[in-house]
This record gives C-alpha cells, structure tokens and sequence, in this order.
C-alpha cells in the first residue's frame, strides 16, 4: 500500500486536477486506490462527485473525534475500484481544536495503519500551504509527487519547497522521497512555458515525468460537473495526457519492484 501526497506549497498549480485524473486511470487499469482529500476546500471531494452538504461524516471527524478510518470511506459512484475520504470546511479549525494535542502530526499517519494494505495506492490532496494538515499529510506519505505549473511564477518557491522537504526528512519522515515532478498547464506556442519546462527538468533531472499536461479548457470544466476527465471528453487532449501519464506511473513503480 504506496501513499502519495500530491504537493506543492503554491495554489494553483494542478494538484487537484493531478490527484483527481491520476488515481482515476490508476482505477482503471485495476489498481484499487484511495483518495483522501485533506484540503478543506474539498475541490477533490466534489470534484469526484460528492455532495459536501450531504455527508455524515468527512476527514474531520478522523482528526476530532478519533472517528475509524475505516468508516469514513466512500467508494466512488462513477469509477470502478476507486475510493474516497472526503473533505469538509470545518477541516480548516483543526489547527485550532488539535493545538494542544501531543504529537498531531502523526495522526493520519497512525490511522493509515489500520487500512491493513487494503489498497494499491493512496493519494493525499494537500491544502496549498504549509500548516498542520499539510504536515499530517507529508508524515504519513511514502513519497510527494511535484506539480509545476509552467508559468511566469512556477520557480519562485522551487528552494524553499525543497527546503521544507528536507526539514521533513529530517524530523518527521526520514523516508519520505520525490516521486516525480509533474509539469503542467503547458502552452507549446509559449516561448516562457519551454523555458520552464528547461528550468525544471534541470533542477530536478530525472524526476521529472516525460509526460506533459497541456493548458486545456476540458481539464478545467470537468470539476464542475463532477466527473474525471475522461468520462468529461475522454479524447481531450487533457485526458490523454493524464492516460499517458497514468502508464508512466505505472512503469516506473514496475520498474522499481513495486
């Protein structure tokens, strides 16, 4: 049971298109994957097709009320062998209501014990900042993958991102590795976004996935009616992309005897 936190301490930049699209092909070609949406805005959540107004219990109710896991699972309505944890705004006060608890980081990462490997892969989507639910999320991960998007800001912040990784490591999580760089929202007649892509891939090396997102309306409309990309317009170039990417992943956790 791999887990992976989608991160990057910037907003918008594709994180929640990412683990949405990612996780749904993964479904798709049989993996059984859990999404965990800890981001109180909860885009993943309704991006998925989950009523926020409607739910009985949500992500919060884990960190408050030291609810089971378990029981705050929902498989997904409109992918086969995909799952979710939802999100919900009062995830936003557990900064506060947990300020006194001792060792608060650690407690996704000890709930996540008790799912006994009963997925293949487990996707955090992370809050675009550095708080407490950000650091739950990076603690309990065996690794981060990296969205980028390539744009006139995409490297400001590259150093402290790293920074933060390493003080992770250092403290919190000794094992916790990039396991890719995602570039995305790319405009191949920009002569700025083949720039950033150059940037990154020599900040990063191979880390960086051969596999670009493009800058694509369908990716952006999906969200809002509640559907992945590719039961939106599976032909956009935006779902074959997130196709593409979804057979690198693969590859590579192939390749590394996973």
């Amino acid at each position: 049971m791999k887990k992976i936190c989608i991160f990057n301490q910037k907003g918008g930049v594709g994180k929640t298109t990412t683990n949405i699209n990612l996780s749904c092909y993964l479904a798709l070609e049989g993996f059984k994957v859990l999404i965990i949406d800890i981001d109180p805005q909860g885009n993943t959540t309704s991006g998925l097709g989950v009523d926020k107004s409607n739910l009985d219990f949500s992500l919060y109710d884990l960190f408050v009320d030291n609810k089971d896991i378990n029981s705050l699972i929902i498989e997904s309505e409109i992918i086969k062998n995909l799952y979710i944890i939802p999100s919900s705004v009062e995830l936003a006060a557990t900064e506060v209501e947990l300020a006194n608890v001792n060792k608060r980081e650690f407690i996704l990462k000890n709930s996540l014990d008790k799912l006994n490997d009963k997925f293949d892969f487990i996707f955090i989507d992370c809050p675009p900042s550095l708080g407490f639910l950000t650091l739950n999320a990076l603690v309990a991960s065996d690794s981060l993958i990296i969205p980028i998007q390539c744009e006139f800001y995409a490297l400001e912040g590259l150093g402290q991102l790293m920074h933060t990784v390493s003080l992770i490591n250092s403290s919190l999580n000794k094992e916790l590795y990039i396991e890719g760089v995602i570039l995305s929202m790319y405009d191949s007649r920009a002569k700025l976004s083949n720039e950033i892509v150059r940037e990154v891939k020599n900040f990063f090396g191979n880390k960086v996935f051969d596999t670009i997102i493009p800058r694509n309306i369908k990716l952006a409309e999906s969200p809002s009616y509640g559907l992945p990309i590719m039961l939106y317009d599976e032909k956009c170039k935006g779902a074959l992309s997130y196709k593409n990417l979804a057979k690198e992943f693969i590859y590579n956790q192939r390749r590394s005897g996973l």
